[in-house]
């Protein structure tokens, strides 16, 4: 049975379409994201899922769970992280995950030894009667995710999990989310974080403005555009006028400043480094790193939704 079911999906407000027709399904056990910029749809999605909002048009099931007609039974199953905080300040770590515990239903008894678990999973046991005030954002981050796991979810809805964590609480989450996977929990992930969604899931549903662009494996995405492949190099000297001149290199299509490294995009990266050679050599300039590339699910994602901002040629990725 599939963990979720989407067919033909809308969600119009005012007037503005939210979603458009939108339909995909997700195999029970499978980690998938919704990776999309911001306002691509992606939360709109997830209350819909989740019962929070209805769709305009369009069905959808939880295990088989109609989300409009059996919405009680569906949520049973699932946990809900969402991307704002739902911690009350004022609560300790352990109140908060016993307070969500009986929202959700969870026997005492089970609840209590669920509990410790989740904060020992999480590194919070030694904070569990501090009050969520004196959390860092990461802390609190934590806290949220046990608390929408403390019912043992078979589906976990996480909306944006890691988006302006610190190091440690993003790798935490992130071997969470491959820990609960292994236990065949369907991880449904909306992220805006391209490099976590290559890392963690096994396919990927690519949304702009209310419609599904793509969805497949990360690597079979890279491989459908598999002509974008690139140069990457680092000079020992950088100027403004750098990126320029790498412009005029023969079959660039595309020059991308990356930090201290320039990318440029080409149909024959062995050509395009015979000419950096060449370019060193002439300007007494040496070549400190140079790599090839094949194409990155960030390319696939900028190709498939336009988001794309050029001047004169030249592209500067922050």
């Amino acid at each position: 049975m599939l963990a979720i079911d989407v067919k033909h999906l809308s969600k119009r407000f005012n007037g503005f379409d939210a979603l458009s027709n939108i339909s995909f399904s997700v195999e029970d056990g499978e980690t998938f994201g919704f990776l999309g910029p911001n306002g691509a749809g992606k939360t709109t999605t997830i209350r819909i899922l989740t019962g929070i909002s209805s769709p305009s048009d369009g069905t959808a099931t939880i295990f088989g769970r109609d989300i409009v007609r059996e919405t009680i039974a569906a949520r049973k199953l699932v946990g809900i992280v969402p991307e704002t905080s739902n911690i009350y300040d004022d609560l300790t770590a352990w109140q908060n995950l016993m307070f969500s515990a009986e929202v959700y239903g969870v026997r005492r008894n089970v609840r209590e030894e669920r509990g410790k678990e989740l904060l020992d999973l999480f590194g919070l046991w030694e904070r569990r009667d501090d009050k969520a005030r004196g959390f860092s954002k990461g802390m609190k981050r934590r806290l949220t995710i046990a608390m929408g796991l403390i019912n043992e979810p078979r589906l976990l809805f996480l909306d944006e999990p890691t988006s302006g964590l610190d190091v440690q609480s993003n790798l935490i989450i992130r071997d969470v989310i491959r820990d609960l996977n292994s236990e065949d929990v369907t991880i449904f992930l909306t992220t805006h974080n391209i490099e976590e969604a290559n890392l963690i899931c096994d396919r990927v549903a690519i949304i702009n403005k209310g419609r599904i662009a793509a969805i497949d494996a990360p690597e079979k995405l890279k491989g459908a555009i598999q002509s974008v492949q690139s140069v990457e190099v680092s000079f020992f000297h950088t100027s403004p006028e750098l990126a320029e001149e790498m412009n005029q290199l023969a079959t660039v299509s595309e020059v991308r400043k990356e930090g201290d490294k320039i990318r440029l995009f080409t149909d024959d990266p062995s050509l395009v480094i015979t000419q950096l050679t060449e370019y060193a050599n002439a300007h007494g300039n040496g070549i400190v790193s140079l790599n090839t590339h094949g194409p990155s699910l960030e390319d696939v994602f900028i190709k498939l939704t336009g988001l794309d901002v050029h001047v004169r040629g030249v592209r500067t990725v922050e």
